[in-house]
């Protein structure tokens, strides 16, 4: 027997990596299936040039057996083995991997699937293990060897009798404790539902001995007085992992059939996907099956909800939601991606700075934009149905990181069109823009039909030009962080300057306040602190009054931003515009000629209170408005 203690560094590794590195302890049963299908690989690569090996791939296997008893859990393979050397070095020196020098030693290809290159892995199962046995026979050798080790004090290596080629490694689980259940290891479903859940596309079987239970066959005498069924046990053996990925099959043998299957057992969605795409790229070299859901999860505009993309290593699972892969605005994403570039041993922290999976992450977000683009030319019904569901995501996207991916995403855009009540594009609208049209006009509401209504669209209306409808929160948001779309600037059709008041009309108006500006003082007096100014609308025609707004902040922005919870309020610069053409100002033209001033408050007060609710705004005193209609009818 030879007793060694870890070297310094690798003691201090050891000890981070059990309590740092991993962030679930489950994640041991990943490392040592996928530590032992290397093992079987080496031998299988070596059984193509060397007759004497004496098995066809179809021998390889990984056996799992659980012993409740003894509290251990063995995993066993037929791969290639450890000589005493080899036991030295890959299990005594932590971080150095015995996979990554097979592979460069053998000139290997990168598309080979070794697995284990980063060299830490095996040390997962003292996460579970108070003690860890090994004993390996190396192919070609008539010794086998016995490591064993208790942890960070070190190790021994001893030889011992094993029959055939390969490595059993006996994990004894720790004592369980009020935060930890390390017994759940033991259990036969636990164990089949880690290996599906981490292993299922390993390559080589893994297997396991299931104990089930079925009825007794009974008499007829049992039968006819109805006698309870006795059940009896037995064991079968099941293979636990399906072995080939989905998304590594060729296209050409797969059905619409099969993705869809696919969707809706990995991702748990009861509905088929919209939308879905199998990517096999070079550079960079992955994998992918990504998918668009047909309705949005429940939680999806939540907190809780939380986004990412399952992330394998040559088929074999890293992280469930690697929210590294998808940018905010495309979270609705559902799917997967394999690398064979991204360790296998790799933590969510180190993820984050990892070069490769960044380039990854561009890629994927390029494929994303581009299916969309195609649904929207070649699929628009589908596209529609995308976008009621997820279009508020995209507006989102824009808004965000102060407008940074606007060029990205605002071809993608919708919005309803005051031309026949259908969705639009941004390059739609453009494009049916008559020559004479400066601005792309839009108007904002609660819902298309309460725009219809607004008193601000007449003007634009009766010019022959289309608006768009913005009924959701961010979308005024949205178009402010565009601010132009094809060198068209936008304009809400409650901005002061429409670009469509002629320049007779504008002098009329202009003369007009001139000739009124007591009455209009009067009534600005009589709003102070509520609006801004009240002028004589070029807009209105048949409404007698409307509400709009001077600045950044618009009547709607306010809106938005006052029903959030906090304590600041804002307020938009508001303006009241009066129809100088409606019969109500003839009325305060002949109060204000009787220098009724406490009429024309009251006038004021009522009309704004009229604009407020065209806006869909409350307004501050019911009662009083109440009042005033009765007083003044």
């Amino acid at each position: 027997m030879r007793t060694k203690k870890f070297k310094a560094e690798s003691k201090r590794l050891l000890e981070m990596m059990i309590h740092s590195i991993y962030t679930h302890k489950e994640i041991f049963l990943r490392e040592l299936i996928s530590n032992a299908s290397d093992a079987i690989d080496k031998l299988y690569f070596k059984s193509l040039t060397d007759d004497k090996v004496g098995l066809n791939k179809e021998d390889f296997a990984i056996w799992i057996k659980a012993d409740k008893e003894s509290r251990t859990l063995k995993i066993t393979d037929n791969g290639i083995g450890m000589t005493e050397e080899e036991l030295e070095n890959n299990l005594g020196t932590i971080a150095n991997s015995g996979s990554f020098k097979f592979k460069n030693e053998n000139k290997l290809e990168e598309d080979n699937q070794i697995i284990g290159q980063f060299g830490v892995g095996f040390y997962s199962a003292f996460m579970v293990a108070k003690k860890v046995t090994v004993i390996s026979k190396a192919y070609g050798s008539d010794q086998a060897y016995q490591w064993e080790s208790e942890g960070v004090d070190g190790y021994t290596i001893t030889e011992a009798e094993k029959q055939s080629t390969g490595t059993e490694i006996i994990l004894e689980l720790l004592e369980d404790t009020d935060d930890e259940n390390y017994t759940e290891f033991l259990d036969q479903y636990r164990i089949k539902s880690l290996v599906r859940k981490y292993s299922d596309y390993i390559r080589f079987p893994v297997k396991m001995e299931c104990t089930h239970s079925r009825p007794k066959e009974q008499s007829e005498e049992d039968k006819e007085a109805k006698k309870p069924l006795e059940y009896e046990e037995y064991i079968e053996v099941e293979t636990l992992n399906s072995m080939v990925p989905l998304w590594k099959k060729n296209k050409t043998e797969l059905k619409e059939e099969d993705y869809k299957h696919f969707y809706t057992e990995k991702f748990f969605d009861y509905n088929e996907p919209l939308k879905y795409a199998h990517i096999s790229n070079e550079m960079p070299a992955y994998n992918a099956l990504l998918y668009i859901p047909s309705k949005a999860p429940f939680d999806f505009y939540s907190k809780e909800y939380e986004k990412g993309l399952q992330l394998y290593s040559n088929g074999v699972l890293i992280m469930d939601k690697c929210s590294d892969l998808l940018p905010d605005y495309f979270s609705f994403v559902k799917g997967l991606v394999d690398s064979e570039d991204l360790s296998l041993n790799i933590s969510r922290e180190m993820l984050q700075h990892d070069r490769q999976l960044k380039v990854i992450a561009k890629s994927i977000e390029k494929t994303i934009s581009n299916e969309l683009k195609k649904m929207l030319k070649n699929e628009r019904e589908k596209y529609e149905e995308f976008w009621k569901a997820f279009g508020l995501q995209l507006k989102y996207g824009i808004y965000s990181d102060y407008g940074m991916n606007k060029e990205k995403l605002q071809d993608l855009l919708m919005f309803t069109s005051s031309n026949e009540h259908k969705l639009v594009t941004l390059d739609e609208y453009v494009s049916g823009m008559r020559e004479e049209q400066k601005y792309i006009y839009y108007a904002t509401g609660e819902s298309a039909a309460r725009i219809e209504q607004l008193p601000q669209t007449e003007l634009v209306k009766d010019n022959g030009f289309e608006i768009l409808y913005l009924t959701d929160n961010i979308d005024e948001f949205a178009i402010k962080s565009l601010r132009q779309y094809k060198d068209k600037e936008f304009k809400s059709v409650s901005a002061d300057d429409l670009g469509l008041e002629n320049a007779e009309k504008k002098e009329e108006i202009k003369a007009k306040e001139e000739e009124n500006s007591g009455l209009l003082e009067a009534l600005g007096k009589a709003l102070e602190g509520k609006v801004s100014k009240v002028i004589l609308s070029q807009r209105l025609k048949s409404h007698p009054v409307c509400l709009t707004s001077e600045g950044e902040i618009s009547l709607e922005m306010e809106k938005v931003l006052n029903s959030m919870p906090t304590d600041q309020k804002v307020q938009a610069q508001r303006v009241l515009e009066i129809n100088p053409e409606h019969e109500i100002f003839g009325k305060l033209q002949s109060l204000d000629k009787a220098g009724d001033s406490d009429k024309i408050g009251k006038y004021a007060k009522l009309l704004y209170d009229q604009a407020l609710l065209i806006e869909g705004m409350s307004i501050e005193d019911p009662v009083e408005f109440s009042n005033l209609i009765c007083e003044l009818m």
